[in-house]
């Protein structure tokens, strides 16, 4: 990772343009607008750097260990420079750092900080603690990672308004945060301090592992002769339909399928069938049953009976 640190700090692009770049960001801390820089040009950069810039923010610069994505990224940003990482800090008010999370702190610390700036990152999982150094310096740190998929930078970029930005910052740090996500039709939530781990962890079940579950249904289906592109054809409105239900209704208000009607007959003829394919399609159905069947109480429909029993099936050993 020291190497990483390294490269972002040393990539000379474009050299910074001198005492006017060292300004500091009291002002901007308080409510006017920052100059921004970013250090990374991955996928979350051009989305983000993109998204606020349409919004007339001012990307003054962008820095990357391939100097070739920085320019890339630089070129479709209004005044904006492609430069080494230090550039980028003298530049900017506020610099994110979009680096993978092992680089985060090795980036930081290899960079000369000022007070009165300001210095987040866009990871999910990292404690802000790992902008000690910055910190250290005088300048405010802390987290802003928005909750969206980035795999696709421009489908990304059309995605941010409507979805949540975790934020993790001091008063005013928090306050220039929320109005640049409010600027973009990002929703700020608020992450105290030692809960990103948790946050992040969980935000995967909505996230990749919805994969997981498609991936099994495929899986299952493979077994009688239907391909995996056939079946996620047939698997994804289904999907959408579920999550429609979800927005609209809530999660207990969307639950369908047997355990919603306490259907204990069909669920041991799906558990029969699945244990019989081996593996673990038994123990994993079971799982989730489980967990729906939480939502099912909730929901208030079933007597006490009739979810015990379908709760001493899901029990039953194979």
């Amino acid at each position: 990772m020291e190497k990483h640190a390294a490269g972002m700090a040393q990539t000379a692009v474009v050299p910074a343009s001198g005492a006017d770049a060292a300004v500091t960001c009291d002002a901007a801390l308080a409510g006017a607008v920052p100059r921004l820089a970013f250090i990374g040009a991955g996928r979350l950069a051009s989305s983000l750097a993109r998204a606020f810039a349409r919004q007339g923010a001012t990307v003054a610069a962008v820095a990357s260990r391939n100097p070739a994505s920085a320019r890339a990224l630089a070129a479709v940003l209004p005044g904006c420079i492609a430069t080494d990482a230090q550039g980028a800090v003298d530049a900017a008010d506020l610099v994110f750092i979009t680096v993978p999370d092992d680089a985060i702190a090795p980036v930081a610390a290899a960079l000369r900080w000022r007070g009165g700036m300001a210095v987040v990152h866009c990871s999910g999982a990292t404690d802000v603690a790992a902008l000690d150094a910055a910190a250290q310096a005088g300048a405010a740190t802390g987290g802003f990672h928005p909750l969206q998929i980035f795999s696709d930078p421009d489908l990304a970029l059309e995605l941010l308004a409507g979805a949540s930005v975790a934020i993790e910052a001091p008063p005013a740090l928090d306050a220039t945060l929320a109005a640049l996500a409010a600027s973009v039709g990002l929703r700020p939530l608020r992450l105290p301090p030692g809960a990103r781990a948790l946050y992040h962890g969980a935000a995967g079940h909505a996230a990749s592992f919805l994969l997981g579950l498609l991936h099994e249904a495929t899986q299952v289906w493979a077994s009688f002769g239907i391909a995996p592109d056939d079946a996620l054809k047939a698997l994804l409105p289904i999907a959408r339909g579920t999550l429609a239900a979800a927005e609209s209704r809530g999660l207990a208000g969307a639950v369908s399928g047997p355990p919603s009607r306490g259907d204990v007959g069909v669920m041991a003829r799906h558990l029969a069938a699945l244990d019989a394919l081996g593996a673990d399609h038994g123990a994993f159905y079971r799982e989730l049953t489980r967990r729906q069947l939480v939502l099912v109480e909730q929901l208030g429909r079933l007597d006490p009976a009739a979810l015990a029993a379908m709760r001493a099936l899901l029990t039953t050993a194979t």
